[in-house]
Order: structure tokens, then C-alpha cells, then sequence
């Protein structure tokens, strides 16, 4: 069988970490959505998502393909629903759309097919701040995962490791003298991956493939940093997807950080109003500020998007894809892709500059930037040009 992810309609709320990928490939846990269908399907997926993303994430369909939801999160008895669709069959929970069993070429709309109700309760990806809030539980499902019938590395004699059993080691790693606390949860340290000196860690928590936790870091628990990522300062609740860099002192709590990020030294962001009242998040599909229900909400930066040092961010910020963020005191708490300033004003970042500026910094991790990834943001700036027509 042939197993296809699809966006579904939360894509816009998932704005604006889904203008440069699918919804199955936001990272929550340990994994990405599609990588945990993956692990329990036993197959690789491919995925259906806007059409300028798909050179990127090309589509491949079989004569019988079952469609999944990426925004769902999978489980053992979910996967085995969805392996059990026979043809002209659709599973749903409630009015939520799971699953669909598909023929390559295949007319009948979705209505004619047998629905059958999921009984069970489902989680869904619907809103950025659900890439944090569910993280924590999320990472120990995944590592459960991940680590069943598996051996651990072992820990050097120099760390201070509390709970040992809850901390998993794959090979490669890195570990001077830090202090590792799995009492509330459980560490999954990635291959080559490297913790420094005075490190501060506690789970549940997660260090992706090849990235390094600074000197002295704080870690709190439900954080997630993904592959190749430089992590430092003081972190609680933060969700790094890959290739980003936050090297230096500052606080981040309750935050997304996309790929290709770079947070300055000393900054910050604020994660609690002063008046403990209700945070509200900018809102793509709905063009206003959306309640969250959330009191401790901070950071959502979209890919690419760079801030300098000592920037200081309010509860609650939004900021899209190639932003650069600049200047003394609070810049607005949404902030358009490819502008460039902070409290002073912004203006348009010239498109030629950010391919240049995202060449430079693929480079540095030895990756290519090519015509997919030209396209790709070059597609964003028109499509986001609404925004900066606002400043």
C-alpha cells in the first residue's frame, strides 16, 4: 500500500512554518509528524501540499493509496484503522477527515465514499502554539518510539545523570561535564550530537542530529532542538525545527523556531503579560490577532528570519518568513516575511539580498542553495506582498 500525507485545513493556521513546508513536516517531539507515520506504518509517505512546494516534496501515487491527514498525530491503534481501509472507505472523527482510501485515478468524491467513525480520541495539529504545547507529551511518545529494543551509549562517569533509564544515547555523541535530570521526563540525545561544559539539562528533552548545546546552557523541560542547530542561554518549552542557531545568552520560552533562524546574543522574548491575562497570536487565515487560551505564549519566527543582539520581543510575536529584526526596544508583535527593521519602522527586504543572504548561510552547513529553494521563497515574497503593503 501507498501511504500519502495531505495538508488538510489547518494549513493556513499553521502559517507561518507552512509557507516553507508541508504540515507533516513540522517537527513536534522528538519527530516530525511524517516521520512518526512513517515509524508506524513501516513505510515511507509522500505528500500531497501547495503547488509550489512540490518540487521539494514531490508526490508519488500508486494504483491504491491511502491518503492521511498529516495535521493527525499517530498512534498504534489510529495506524492500525487506517491500514484496515478497504476501498470506497473514509475515516473519520466526528467531522474530521483522517483517513481515505484512493485508486491512482480514481473520480468519486469524498461523500459517496463509506464513512466510518474513529472511536477513539485524535490530536491534531491546528495551531502554531500546539507545536509547544504538545511537545512535552510528544516527546515521550517518541521516544518510547524510538528506543524500544534499542541500547543505549553509555554515560561518561563525568556527567551527572539523574534517572539514567530515561535518557537514551545514540552513538556519536558528545558529553563533557553537564548534568543530565530525567526525573520528569525523558533525554534523547541524536547522534553526533554535543553538549558543552555546565550544561543544565532537563527532560523531557531532545538534541537532534549533529547540534551542540553551548557552555552553560539552561534547559527546561519540553524543549526540542532539531538537527543541526546551535543552542545556548536560558530555554524552556522551545521547539527548534533544524539548521537555526540561538549561540548566546538570552531567554526563549513557550516559542516555534524555524529552519534557518539566527537569534543575536542577549536577546530575549517575553512569554507572560504583565497582566497574566489571555495571549492573543496574529492569525494568517483570519488576518486579526486570535486568542489562544494560552497564558505563556512567546516566539513564533518563521524560517530564515534573523534577529540582532539584545532584540527583545513581546509576548505573543509573530514573525514570518525572511524577516530581519533590528533597534532598540519592542518591535511589533507581527511582523511581515521579508521586512527588515524593528520598533523604528520596517521596510521590504530587497529579494535579491535575502538569496544572497541564504546562500551565504546554507553554505556554512555545507548545503546547496538551489532553484527549489529560489522558487520557493521567491513565491512567498509575492504572495505575502499584502502584508508589507501595510507598513
Amino acid at each position: 500500500m501507498n501511504y500519502i500525507l495531505f495538508d488538510g485545513e489547518t494549513r493556513d493556521n499553521l502559517l507561518p512554518f507552512t509557507y516553507t513546508r508541508p504540515v507533516a513536516a513540522i517537527r513536534c517531539g522528538i519527530m516530525t509528524l511524517q516521520e512518526k507515520w512513517e515509524h508506524l506504518l513501516n513505510s515511507t509517505t509522500t505528500i500531497i501540499t501547495e503547488d509550489y512546494l512540490t518540487e521539494k516534496y514531490p508526490l508519488v501515487l500508486f494504483e491504491n493509496n491511502i491518503m492521511i491527514n498529516g495535521s493527525v498525530f499517530p498512534n498504534l491503534d489510529l495506524v492500525k484503522a487506517v491500514k484496515s481501509l478497504q476501498e470506497n472507505q473514509a475515516l473519520y472523527k466526528d467531522e474530521v477527515l483522517i483517513a481515505f482510501y484512493a485508486k491512482e485515478e480514481e473520480k468519486k468524491p469524498l461523500e459517496d465514499k463509506e464513512h466510518i467513525q474513529y472511536a477513539k480520541p485524535i490530536k491534531r495539529l491546528e495551531h502554531t502554539w500546539h507545536i509547544f504545547s504538545f511537545n512535552g507529551e510528544e516527546l515521550i511518545n517518541d521516544f518510547e518510539l524510538l528506543t524500544a529494543n534499542r541500547n543505549s551509549e553509555p554515560i561518561p562517569n563525568h556527567v551527572k545523570a539523574t534517572n539514567s533509564s530515561q535518557i537514551f544515547i545514540e552513538a556519536g555523541v558528545t558529553l563533557e561535564h553537564v548534568v543530565l535530570n530525567a526525573l520528569e521526563g525523558p533525554i534523547y540525545l541524536a547522534k553526533n550530537s554535543k553538549i558543552l561544559d555546565g550544561s543544565l539539562v532537563r527532560g523531557p528533552f531532545a538534541l537532534g542530529e549533529k547540534s551542540i548545546l553551548k557552555m552553560g546552557s539552561k534547559i527546561y523541560k519540553n524543549t526540542s532542538i532539531g538537527p543541526n542547530c546551535k543552542v545556548g542561554g536560558e530555554i524552556s518549552n522551545v521547539v527548534f525545527f533544524e539548521n537555526s542557531n540561538k549561540g548566546h545568552d538570552g531567554y526563549l520560552g513557550n516559542a516555534v523556531i524555524g529552519a534557518w533562524c539566527n537569534i543575536g546574543a542577549g536577546s530575549n522574548n517575553s512569554n507572560l503579560k504583565n497582566d497574566y491575562s489571555e495571549v492573543k497570536l496574529w492569525n494568517y487565515e483570519a488576518e486579526h490577532f486570535q486568542k489562544t487560551g494560552l497564558q505563556f505564549c512567546g516566539l513564533m519566527l518563521g524560517d530564515h528570519s534573523k534577529c540582532a543582539i539584545d532584540t527583545q520581543f513581546n509576548t505573543g510575536t509573530v514573525v514570518g518568513v525572511f524577516a530581519n529584526i533590528f533597534g532598540s526596544g519592542f518591535p511589533k508583535n507581527f511582523i511581515p516575511s521579508f521586512t527588515w527593521g524593528g520598533k523604528q519602522g520596517l521596510k521590504e527586504y530587497n529579494l535579491k539580498k535575502a538569496y544572497e543572504v541564504a546562500e551565504a548561510v546554507m553554505k556554512r552547513r555545507e548545503q546547496v542553495f538551489n532553484d527549489t529553494e529560489r522558487a520557493i521563497l521567491k513565491h512567498i515574497f509575492e504572495s505575502t506582498a499584502q502584508y508589507r503593503a501595510r507598513l
